[in-house]
């Protein structure tokens, strides 16, 4: 057989073999039990939030309009890769088709990319909140915070679109194992057997601008953030700024920085035992960490969680 036919052949067949994160771990079953609580808790916990967000009057403003979309995207960036990953190991089976692993590697680029930019405009809307606070409503009014939302989906089905259109028509004719527990792209990159090095340099490129464009907003806007916050007279003010930006920031490390490990640092910092536990840490605790973040350092949600659990209604209308 030569070598075209033995290429063609792989590149025929379409099923991939996730190793997956539990084959390492001699506690299986433990880890399983406990990334399926985890699981359960980011689900509700987002879904509580953007429950109360969209259903109390008093939470009907940018800040809290942008925090439900990143608990909407956390719930959906979870669920594209924890329900296969446990799936897989309680029914010992670990295989994805090529369409698939496809669609698992858009909708986590997309949803990924779009949580880049969102995080962006979050920086923004407290930027406007604090230094420009009685022009807030009228430079961050409904039309506004939903072009920003709209623009931050488009962008992220962008990226999502490029990379995994040409990720995926790259033939594979290494081992079909992917050494990872889902579909992601450098780990799918590493089956090919084609020369990928342009194509990583131009993805390498693409993140810089993915990551590069945010952090610029984001650092320009906590800028003129502290210089404000240092201008208060009010201590209570500054605490009120302090607090808000600190919950901001925390999320924008933890997420940046899992993305940086995984895109931009050098193959030679990478093993498949450190990408499968940074991806853990960027697709499974990052979502359920978001909720607890935003809402138990912040009043008006933990007061409107606990009008619902006095039984109190919180479907009001919003009076503005």
């Amino acid at each position: 057989m030569d070598n075209s036919t033995w290429v063609t052949n792989h590149t025929g067949q379409l099923d991939f073999i996730l190793v997956g994160f539990f084959r390492q771990s001699k506690h299986a079953a433990l880890l399983c039990a406990v990334i399926l609580v985890v699981f359960l808790m980011a689900l509700s916990g987002n879904s509580i939030l953007i429950l109360l967000i969209h259903s109390n009057a008093h939470l009907h403003t940018p800040m809290y309009f942008f925090i439900s979309q990143l608990s909407l995207m956390d719930v959906m960036y979870i669920s594209v890769t924890v329900p296969k990953m446990l799936m897989d190991q309680v029914m010992g089976m670990n295989e994805i088709s090529a369409p698939e692993c496809g669609m698992q590697m858009f909708l986590y680029l997309t949803l990924g990319g779009s949580e880049f930019f969102l995080l962006a405009a979050m920086a923004y809307d407290r930027y406007v909140a604090i230094c420009h606070p009685l022009h807030y409503y009228i430079l961050m009014n409904h039309r506004v915070c939903r072009f920003l939302a709209t623009g931050c989906w488009f962008l992220g089905s962008v990226d999502g679109f490029m990379l995994t259109s040409i990720t995926m028509t790259f033939p594979f004719c290494r081992t079909r194992e992917i050494h990872h527990f889902f579909c992601e792209v450098p780990a799918v990159m590493k089956l090919s057997c084609s020369d990928t090095s342009v194509y990583e340099t131009l993805m390498y490129l693409c993140c810089v601008l993915m990551i590069l464009i945010p952090v610029t907003v984001i650092s320009s806007s906590y800028f003129f953030i502290l210089l404000t916050i240092f201008r208060m007279n009010s201590a209570e003010g500054r605490k009120k700024a302090f607090t808000t930006c600190s919950s901001h920031m925390t999320v924008v490390i933890l997420f940046y920085g899992a993305a940086v490990y995984t895109y931009m640092l050098p193959s030679s910092y990478h093993t498949p035992e450190k990408d499968m536990v940074v991806s853990v840490f960027y697709t499974v605790l990052t979502p359920v960490l978001n909720p607890l973040i935003y809402s138990l350092r912040n009043k008006d949600v933990t007061g409107a969680l606990r009008k619902m659990l006095n039984g109190e209604s919180v479907f009001q209308k919003n009076v503005k």
